[in-house]
C-alpha cells in the first residue's frame, strides 16, 4: 500500500533551518500504514532534508557556518553566469545535502533517534512556499 501527502511549508531561505518532523508524523498517522517506511522529498532544487538534533546551537548558528565553509555565497558560479541571478551557492548546498530521506516506520511511528529530527534546510536567497511529499509505503 502507498500512501501520499504534501506538504506545504514556508521558509525565510538563507539557511533557514526548519523542524518537520512534527508534519511527517502526522502524515504517518493520517494513513492506513502500521508498518513500512516513509520517503521525505523536497519538490525544487535549492533546499534539503536530513535528520539531526535540532537545537539553537547547531540550527541558528552551526549549519550555516558549515555550508558557508563548503560552498561560500561569495564566490562566483557558473549557474549565476548563465541565469543572471544570485543563488549559484544554494543548488550547491542542495546538492550535497540532497532532497530526500527515507525512515522506517514500525506499529506507525517513526524509528527516530531521541534527539533525531528532520529537517528542511532552505538555501534559496528568498523564501517561498516548498512542497514536501510525504511517501508512506507499506502495511
Amino acid at each position: 500500500m502507498v500512501e501520499t501527502k504534501k506538504l506545504q511549508i514556508k521558509t525565510k531561505g538563507n539557511c533557514d533551518v526548519i523542524n518537520i518532523t512534527e508534519e511527517v508524523s502526522e502524515a504517518i498517522s493520517q494513513s492506513a500504514i502500521r508498518n513500512g517506511a516513509v520517503t521525505v522529498f523536497n519538490v525544487g532544487s535549492t533546499a534539503g532534508i536530513t535528520t539531526t538534533e535540532y537545537e539553537p546551537g547547531l540550527v541558528n548558528y552551526d549549519l550555516e557556518a558549515l555550508f558557508e565553509r563548503i560552498a561560500p555565497q561569495s564566490i562566483r558560479y557558473e549557474h549565476e553566469e548563465t541565469w543572471h541571478d544570485d543563488n549559484g551557492h544554494s543548488h550547491a548546498r542542495a546538492t550535497l545535502l540532497g532532497p530526500s530521506l527515507n525512515v522506517p516506520v514500525i506499529d506507525g511511528q517513526m524509528t527516530l533517534g531521541t534527539w533525531q529530527q528532520i529537517i528542511l534546510i532552505d538555501f534559496d536567497t528568498r523564501g517561498r512556499t516548498r512542497t514536501v511529499i510525504c511517501q508512506v509505503i507499506g502495511e
